[in-house]
């Protein structure tokens, strides 16, 4: 019974590896299994994040290899400007996003980004200064 599976799971591999729509449907199924399970244990942790994690313990693992999902996740990230259509749309229902208030936004944005970049530049730096000396 244990060769079965083993063969199964060795198969649907195989299968997975050459055909986008089931590496899409995988990557999406993963997702929503970690949303169902997110929700029912209400956890903290966004479902995105959860997946993510799952993901890495199953390429970690060795149960899943990359390339069992390189296509789809390709074509995801080829297509990710329609995943971005739903903010455009909120402009053309906020029109005032358009003026001052969708400036003030942008520039804090901006800064904020900076401020974050700039801090973990500065982190790291400082460390790799401190970091040095006690490496031999």
């Amino acid at each position: 019974m244990r060769e079965f599976w083993r063969h199964t799971w060795v198969m649907s591999r195989r299968r997975l590896r050459h055909r986008r729509p089931l590496q899409v449907g995988a990557i999406v199924g993963l997702w929503w299994l970690c949303d169902a399970l997110a929700r029912l244990l209400m956890l903290a942790v966004p479902s995105g994040v959860l997946g993510m994690i799952v993901l890495l313990a199953f390429l970690a693992s060795g149960r899943l290899h990359t390339r069992s999902l390189d296509k789809g996740a390709d074509w995801l990230i080829a297509e990710m400007l329609l995943f971005f259509v739903p903010a455009v749309m909120v402009l053309i229902d906020m029109p005032q996003m358009l003026g001052w208030l969708g400036l003030k936004l942008l520039i804090a944005v901006v800064a904020g980004t900076t401020v974050a970049m700039l801090t973990t530049a500065f982190t790291v730096h400082v460390s790799m200064l401190w970091a040095r000396p006690h490496v031999e």
